[in-house]
């Protein structure tokens, strides 16, 4: 048969016979709580655009606090009905699994972004400027800093309150990110979350400058690991055919062999899935900070606004986990001889890394993005343990760092000069001796980090070094403990910084934060102690969370 015979014949065959494109068949209740914060977010956009500026700022935090609070119940509700046992999964066509490790990462991510907008609505810290109450962030993000434009801002009490709706948009995108069933949806999850935070670093009301220095640094560093996973997926679609993960785990583990005629010639190469993985993998590295793709952290978290480098701190590294899990346990469990050695080599270069550069920090807030570099080592360790033990283990970590390091940067924004946050060590020397509270508060969240007993810290870490040794990384653990030895001295030395030391004269004061930000550091400390005190019941909790999904 000619050419264009068979076009003619394939023309005929489907004008005889209609085909019924298949209706999208989406579950919306299990959906739920994504769905819940995206329609605030843009509930929050239409509030930017209709109310009047002054009643702005009380609305958009209570609209982002309730949206909220109602997407965790609905969180609870899930789990409760049994989505997170017997009734796991993969919801909207395949896309998002619903499962325990989703439903607790997704719950865990929620309360962390409800703490936060608590300190994202702080605004007693800084004086008023002409009168009226400001936030952290600028007045006006389009104006030049320190141009003509920002002074009259500032002077018509202009409040950037977009960071709430951004806020939300963000949370929307790290709830899809760790539960995403196919690599599509976790790429545009990706970018959904990440864009709202490059634009949130860029709004300091002081220090702009180097506010938004830090955010071109993410923007451009965040577009070279989307770019990375993207290819990634492009390649593993090459090998498999599909970019679903229950299909690429499929071809991985060789249950099934070809699935599209037109990509015979490429699939089960495993050139294509080896390079394919482990660029997927560089994507999601680069987004926990993990060593050698770590550059970015201490930069951003020094010059981003305080409040979100605390959420982003947090909340980032439970999405990136969570999906880098998913990834590791769900679709590349076959290539577990070819992924474990590398990221031995990643997990022990991170705790190592993050404990020695952080010794030589004289920033606060730098010393702690070197910190949670360490963590992700530390987290890593569980991750490769490969176990049900290890994804319980990081689940219950990233619950208990993820308060922490909230409590920990709530904490830095009460330390304050004339030029705003004193986030120079020196200038935290004596605070013990002038506001025993705070330095109090601080030094509980640097004995956690530190992993010291009766903290939450030490309850995690314990957690994962026992999963990490019975899956038979032993030396890793052992790595583990040195570098948090390293790390202990100087959690240590700034404790003994502040109450040991003389305080300066005309140093930094402490502000006085208003209930938003003192019920954020103590929910901190809270469960902080709560966890460190009596983990069990959490750990169980995680135990029975900890089954993905096939």
């Amino acid at each position: 048969m000619s050419h264009a015979a068979s076009v003619h014949s394939l023309w005929t065959m489907s004008a005889d016979a209609p085909q019924k494109i298949p209706a999208p068949h989406i579950e919306y209740a299990q959906l739920s709580p994504t769905l819940i914060v995206l329609g605030a977010a843009v509930l929050g956009v239409l509030v930017e655009a209709f109310l009047p500026r002054r009643t702005r700022h009380p609305v958009q935090a209570l609209l982002t606090c309730v949206a909220l609070a109602a997407a965790f119940a609905a969180v609870v509700a899930l789990a409760a009905g049994g989505y997170a046992t017997g009734k796991a999964h993969a919801a909207a066509m395949g896309a998002v699994a619903v499962d325990g490790p989703a439903l607790f990462l997704q719950g865990t991510i929620l309360l962390v972004s409800l703490v936060a907008v608590f300190t994202f609505a702080e605004r007693r810290l800084d004086p008023a400027a002409h009168g009226r109450p400001v936030d952290s962030f600028a007045a006006q993000g389009a104006a030049v800093p320190g141009g003509r434009a920002e002074q009259d801002a500032v002077k018509a009490g202009f409040t950037t309150t977009e960071v709430f709706p951004l806020l939300l948009f963000a949370v929307g995108g790290m709830l899809v990110f760790p539960a995403a069933d196919d690599l599509l949806t976790l790429f545009v999850a990706l970018e959904v979350f990440s864009l709202p935070l490059y634009v949130l670093c860029a709004l300091a009301r002081r220090k702009r400058l180097l506010s938004q220095e830090s955010a071109v640094k993410y923007f451009l560093l965040g577009a070279f690991s989307s770019a990375f996973l993207l290819f990634g997926v492009a390649l593993l679609y090459g090998y498999a055919g599909t970019v679903t993960y229950s299909g690429i785990a499929d071809v991985v583990s060789g249950s099934v062999r070809m699935l599209d005629p037109a990509l015979a010639a490429t699939t089960g190469n495993d050139a294509l899935l080896l390079i394919g993985g482990a660029l997927v993998l560089m994507g999601l590295l680069f987004k926990v900070g993990a060593v050698p793709f770590h550059m970015w952290t201490p930069d951003v978290y020094q010059g981003a606004p305080t409040p979100v480098t605390g959420f982003m701190a947090a909340a980032t590294k439970v999405a990136g986990f969570g999906a880098l899990l998913r990834l590791l346990y769900v679709v590349l469990p076959g290539m577990r001889w070819d992924w474990r050695p590398v990221m031995w080599g990643v997990a022990i270069v991170t705790m190592l890394v993050g404990a020695i550069v952080a010794v030589t920090q004289t920033d606060v807030k730098r010393l702690l993005a070197y910190s949670s570099i360490a963590h992700a080592g530390f987290i890593l360790a569980g991750v490769i343990a490969t176990s049900p033990d290890g994804v319980s283990s990081v689940l219950f970590y990233l619950g208990a760092y993820s308060f922490v390091t909230l409590g920990a940067f709530s904490v830095v924004t009460l330390v304050r000069d004339a030029g705003g946050e004193a986030t120079h060590l020196s200038q935290w020397a004596g605070l013990g001796r002038r506001s025993p509270l705070t330095a109090a508060t601080f030094a509980v969240f640097l004995l956690a980090f530190a992993g010291i007993p009766l903290t939450s810290g030490f309850a995690g870490k314990f957690a994962v070094f026992k999963a990490a040794a019975q899956g038979g990384a032993g030396p890793l653990v052992i790595v583990g403990v040195v570098s948090s030895a390293i790390a202990a001295f100087f959690y240590i030395r700034v404790i003994v910084l502040m109450f040991f030391s003389e305080p300066k004269e005309g140093g930094p004061t402490v502000a006085v934060p208003s209930p938003l930000t003192s019920s954020a550091i103590a929910i901190g400390v809270a469960v902080t102690l709560v966890l460190g005190v009596a983990p069990q019941y959490f750990l169980d909790l995680a135990g029975q969370a900890g089954v993905f999904v096939r």
